[in-house]
């Protein structure tokens, strides 16, 4: 099984991150299935194979992946779509 984490200043207010994080995850389940559900700034999402959680305070944005086994081959792949995401909704 395989981790991803990325971390990322944001310079935006926290509820425009939080706006950028709720974007993403929209995108990100039209794209892939993937639920998702806020409890505070933390948002958790899941789908089979993958599991995490996003976290959006004042200056960052942290996202912890985990991948299971049968997407661990994907890993880069899936890493360079994240970091577009990131890209798109939390440009440095």
């Amino acid at each position: 099984m395989s981790d991803i984490r990325i971390r990322r200043l944001h310079g935006k207010s926290l509820a425009e991150a939080r706006a950028s994080a709720e974007h993403m995850a929209t995108e990100l389940n039209e794209e892939f299935d993937l639920s998702h559900s806020w409890n505070g700034n933390v948002m958790r999402f899941k789908r089979p194979g993958v599991s995490g959680d996003l976290t959006v305070d004042e200056r960052d944005v942290a996202l912890n992946i985990h991948l299971g086994l049968l997407l661990f081959a994907l890993k880069p792949t899936i890493e360079r779509e994240i970091h577009r995401f990131f890209d798109e909704n939390f440009p440095v």
